[in-house]
């Protein structure tokens, strides 16, 4: 068929466009119960008391559950598979409502109105006396303190872990010694739908439609955190605006379904203002990292010893893993010759709960690395190309503890074709030694990602096919489109392996627990990895079936036929001899053999594989000003087989969008009480069309043998490596290698002033 790798326009596109789309919002009835958060206006203490009074007599207003009023159990929002190992299961440190408040912004009444006026205002209304502990706002106040934010962690530690590859004995003597330490920021998602949901009780379930990554775990924590049989809940996702790893938490889901039982079985709905997405959902982590490397006169790293702090906020969410991905990369990216050690802590403080975003850690580490990268090789006197190429994974590496190995390795090529892009060697050269208030500078970096979450825990899909009586057919999967574009590619396999026409394939967006099949969601850049193998399993089954029914009425082999633009052919002559049309209708209505055609089956996927590339830039930096404008950039992936170019090439322009702004201008920031200052789309400063340059996507293609396509991981690369690259350009016009993020314009002229620049 030839449908993988042409561009298809989005299944989803004209509904979108047309406004036909239903989203969550869409979908709750106008005349509905609502329900508003009490949030907390302390970052860290205890409830003492509520008083009601003048909330309660707001007219509207149905209930107001307390932190007091809901179950005693403690339970984890974190968007994983569950495990049957104990010791392995994500911490759970939450309650539906918390007297322990460990944020500004925590959750710790709810009120239930006819509407939304009312339950505002009833909100507003409700008094809440706390015990005020200490603030702690970074992970070094945290780790000094006796006070624990979690009672069960001590020193205030969520995780902790450490790796060694490697003996240090024979580092030569000579090789010079580097110490740096980088900084970044936590950032907040700013999809484009708030997070919202609506819940009622039909049948004797609660059933919850949800704008969520992860219908069948939101399912799961829901009836944990109510304390009932999993099989009482049922959780429906319609389109969903966006998530970007925020939507990858049981964010409230189990509190929405909570409110409906406390209203006897009413349709409540929960919706979150802008201002509440921001700090009282998900943020990424805010990270330290110091690194001790060490590298000969060639050029070639001896070792690293590299120290890892990440800030939490109030509660685990995804807990330690986010940091433990981020270690990760110093281990994947670059190999060193002799030692590798690296040390993470994951600690608790009272900021807004960090949690997955987009790339899971490796932005952090990411630009802790590649800046680095940058500033010894100016110090060696290198080109900073030529010192990746010396010490950057290869074909031949293998992850000796997950058993990865770089099967395809397009690296190089990547880094050739940004380099020919952007004229380096020419540039490089051009703007070396500048002077002046305007300067240029080139800059780039590398990177690599994993496609799922193999083998450190589960990664499996499901899939099912149904042959319709028109010869069409309808496509099920656990896996969920949010916006990236999953359902198209599904289509695209999906009329890969059956021969069915695209154009025939209806594949169901909407996912619904109780019919659609089990898939832990979209994360961890597997979809096309995982699901896709889950499409191509299934869809071997379902053609099998349809060419062994045709081979009972065309009483030929099931080895002679093929299905080819939905018609039955010979598959040596290539004759067509009758249409899947045909043969679907005859096998529903034959009184000889009827039988419905169908296929359903699980994927276990036990394998992965790195995904890789790189990002070149074009910077102009008014010194005066401390403004940095990025004249252009290209990202240039390695993801294996690319499914639909045009498709692959909007993955890639939206994550550098998100790179560009984690360099320059995202930030959230707190008071010294723990409040969020830029809670809004007006203070917080997300790029417009008008702030970036044209962005450019090239892919370098490999047929990696364990994508069931040949294809490798893209919806978290893009987002990785521009932040890195941008920063090492300005390290070229300038000479100053900035530490932390964003590299916003008072941070650069209070160094410009530190070194006399202006």
């Amino acid at each position: 068929m030839h449908i993988v790798g042409k561009n298809m326009k989005r299944v989803d596109a004209v509904d979108k466009v047309t406004g036909v789309a239903e989203f969550c919002d869409d979908m709750a009835p106008e005349k509905c119960l609502v329900a508003k958060i009490v949030h907390s206006t302390i970052a860290h203490g205890k409830v003492k008391s509520f008083d009601l009074e003048e909330a309660l007599a707001v007219p509207g207003v149905k209930k107001i559950l307390t932190c007091f009023d809901v179950p005693d159990i403690q339970y984890s929002s974190c968007g994983h598979p569950w495990n049957l190992v104990l010791e392995k299961r994500d911490f759970p440190d939450r309650k539906l409502l918390n007297e322990h408040v460990r944020f500004y912004g925590d959750e710790v009444a709810v009120v239930i109105a006819d509407d939304e006026v009312s339950a505002t205002q009833a909100a507003n209304a409700v008094k809440v006396e706390y015990e005020e502990y200490p603030v702690f706002l970074t992970p070094q106040e945290s780790l000094k303190s006796d006070l624990l934010i979690h009672e069960e962690k001590p020193q205030n530690i969520l995780g902790e872990h450490e790796y060694v590859v490697g003996t240090p004995v024979d580092i030569k003597p000579d090789a010079k010694e580097f110490k740096m330490s980088y900084h970044t920021q936590p950032i907040q998602h700013a999809h484009i739908e708030n997070a919202n949901s609506y819940a009622q009780i039909k049948n004797g379930k609660i059933v919850i439609v949800s704008s969520t990554q992860i219908p069948h775990i939101v399912r799961r924590i829901t009836a944990q955190a109510l304390g009932i049989d999993w099989g009482k809940v049922r959780v429906i996702k319609p389109y969903v605006g966006g998530g970007f790893g925020n939507k990858q938490d049981s964010l409230f889901e189990p509190l929405n379904a909570f409110c409906t039982v406390k209203m006897n079985g009413e349709l409540v709905k929960l919706s979150l203002s802008r201002e509440e997405v921001f700090y009282a959902t998900r943020t990424r982590h805010a990270m330290d990292i110091d690194i001790d490397m060490k590298v000969d006169e060639t050029g070639r790293l001896q070792s690293r010893e590299v120290e890892v702090i990440s800030n939490n906020g109030g509660y685990a969410s995804h807990g330690h893993s986010v940091c433990a991905n981020a270690m990760g990369f110093f281990k994947n990216m670059y190999q060193d010759e002799h030692y590798l050690r690296v040390h993470g802590r994951t600690v608790y403080t009272n900021i807004s709960t960090a949690g997955a975003m987009r790339a899971y850690g490796i932005p952090q580490a990411s630009f802790a690395m590649e800046s680095m990268m940058d500033d010894v090789a100016l110090k060696l006197g290198m080109d900073p190309i030529e010192f990746r190429l010396k010490n950057c994974i290869t074909d031949e590496y293998v992850d000796e503890e997950s058993g990865t190995e770089a099967l395809t390795c397009g690296l190089p090529e990547c880094i050739e074709r940004g380099r020919e892009y952007i004229h380096w060697d020419e540039k490089r050269k051009k703007y070396a030694n500048q002077t002046g208030n305007i300067r240029r500078g080139v800059g780039m970096s590398i990177f690599l990602y994993e496609c799922g979450i193999y083998p450190i825990s589960l990664e499996h899909s499901s899939c099912r096919m149904v042959l319709n009586q028109d010869g069409s057919m309808q496509v099920q999967l656990g896996a969920t489109e949010i916006g990236q574009g999953a359902d198209t590619v599904f289509t695209q396999m999906a009329s890969e392996i059956t021969g069915i026409s695209p154009d025939k394939v209806y594949i169901q967006s909407m996912q619904d627990t109780e019919v659609t099949p089990f898939d832990t969601a979209a994360y961890a850049s597997r979809q096309t990895y995982v699901a896709g193998g889950a499409v191509k399993k299934v869809g071997l089954e379902l053609k099998e079936k349809i060419l062994e029914y045709a081979a009972f009425v065309l009483d030929m082999t099931v080895e002679s036929l093929d299905i080819e633009n939905d018609q039955i052919v010979n598959k040596f002559t290539r004759k067509v001899l009758r249409s899947v049309a045909d043969i679907a209708e005859e096998s529903i209505y034959s009184r000889e053999r009827s039988i419905h055609i169908t296929a359903e089956d699980t994927f276990d996927c036990r394998s992965n594989a790195f995904s890789m590339g790189c990002c070149f830039v074009e910077v102009e930096v008014d010194m005066a000003l401390g403004k940095v404008k990025v004249l252009d950039a290209v990202d240039v992936h390695d993801c294996g087989r690319v499914i639909n170019p045009g498709t692959a090439s909007g993955q890639v322009h939206g994550g550098m969008a998100m790179s560009i702004a984690y360099a320059l201008s995202e930030e959230l920031l707190f008071n010294q009480k723990g409040k969020m200052l830029n809670d809004n789309l007006l203070d917080y400063k997300i790029p417009t069309s008008m702030d970036l340059p044209d962005l450019k996507a090239e892919f370098v293609e490999t047929e990696d043998p364990t994508g069931p396509f040949g294809n490798k991981s893209l919806g978290e690369p893009p987002c990785i490596p521009a932040a890195a690259a941008i920063r090492n350009a300005v390290l070229q016009a300038t000479g100053i290698g900035f530490d932390r993020l964003p590299l916003t314009p008072q941070r650069l002229i209070e160094r410009f002033q530190e070194e006399k620049m202006i």
